[in-house]
């Protein structure tokens, strides 16, 4: 008996789909503004989840009392610490912006090159001589660079009421995963299984540790070294020590550590004469830069073994995109991805590691 096959009707897939793909995107549409704050806390709640439960037991089994002390821990830790570091840059970067954006930038003379034993004299003759040879003209041609860009990562900073509104996001997303954090594991993984079966549960559970292998590893060891670090530039008298504190948390997070800013400022302070707060500056540093090799082990224990290329990518490209959430969020998507992406490679075996062998077999299939 043959049994004839109905005819697909391909109007209402193509209406079925359409339709499907409007609901997708309006409902982003209206969750948009609050995409980058639950994915905030979903990070820091993923990173920090072994310590609610940890809390929970001290706390004679009261999930309702560990959630409340963790959300306080991230109101003082996390979020009062940001906030005022940005706010403190936008102040202190104002009359920059105005020097560079007024056109009163002009060459220094740098007349302290005079100072210098032996070569002083001869250096400061040849910066002169590069002024002479239009220095003034290529600072006037680069001064509107220079401006245009360092505005713009001063509005990234500048946009406080942006930030602050997703950081009261991420304290709300916050709570409520902490309070309801099985619950939206288990549905998050229901769905994962749905997609892809074992392997789509597979997935989510790989995410989860790569989320707490950054958080915990990279963005937490460099918050820690940069406002330790930042503490120690303040109490030497370094100035700018807000802006430095804001760069070394760059340095930190893309792995080359807060060294790169701490040397310089050493260096300035003995060559000031301040020598006393140098010394102090120098043993806080060496405390400073070998922190990481502690604090790290203690937040995860077999650390964040992550490319260099894929923090420092995430780093910069998750601070243009999204401003200063980007910052930790950036690196999180791009491990995330790439521990996906490599379980993906290994399911099969690599490849032979002699190509000749792989060529002779591929012209025996072929002959046959």
């Amino acid at each position: 008996m043959v049994t004839s096959r109905q005819p697909r009707d391909v109007a209402q897939i193509l209406l079925s789909v359409l339709f499907l793909a409007i609901m997708i995107i309006a409902c982003l549409w209206i969750v948009r503004p609050f995409i980058l704050g639950f994915a905030w806390a979903g990070t820091v709640v993923v990173a920090t989840w072994p310590l609610l439960l940890r809390l929970q037991k001290l706390l004679f089994g009261r999930r309702t009392l560990a959630v409340l002390v963790m959300t306080l821990l991230l109101f003082l830790v996390f979020i009062i610490p940001i906030a005022l570091l940005v706010n403190s840059l936008v102040d202190t970067s104002g009359p920059v912006i105005r020097g560079i954006t007024s056109g009163e930038m002009t060459v220094p003379d740098l007349a302290w090159l005079n100072s210098i034993p032996l070569v002083g004299a001869k250096l400061y003759s040849g910066w002169h001589s590069l002024l002479e040879m239009g220095g003034s003209a290529i600072m006037a041609k680069v001064r509107p660079y220079v401006g245009t860009t360092t505005t713009w990562f001063i509005a990234q900073a500048a946009n406080i009421g942006h930030f602050m509104m997703h950081c009261t996001l991420m304290l709300l997303f916050s709570a409520l995963l902490y309070w309801r954090g099985e619950q939206v594991a288990h549905g998050v993984r229901h769905f994962a299984t749905r997609l892809a079966g074992t392997r789509g549960d597979a997935a989510v559970l790989l995410a989860a540790q790569a989320v707490r292998a950054v958080a915990l590893g990279v963005v937490v060891t460099a918050l820690v070294q940069a406002v330790l670090g930042g503490i120690g530039l303040a109490i030497t008298g370094v100035p700018y020590a807000t802006i430095l504190t804001v760069i070394m948390i760059l340095t930190c997070l893309i792995q080359l550590g807060p060294l790169l800013v701490l040397i310089p400022c050493i260096i300035w302070l003995y060559w000031s004469g301040d020598t006393t707060w140098g010394t102090v500056l120098l043993v806080w540093s060496c405390v400073v830069g070998t922190m990481d090799n502690v604090i790290r082990p203690m937040l995860i224990r077999m650390g964040a073994d992550l490319p260099l290329i894929l923090i420092l990518s995430g780093v910069i490209g998750g601070l243009i995109a999204f401003g200063m959430i980007g910052l930790f969020i950036g690196p999180v998507l791009l491990a995330v991805t790439w521990r996906l992406f490599s379980a993906w490679v290994h399911e099969i075996p690599a490849p032979a590691t002699d190509p000749d062998v792989v060529l002779h077999e591929l012209e025996d299939k072929n002959k046959q």
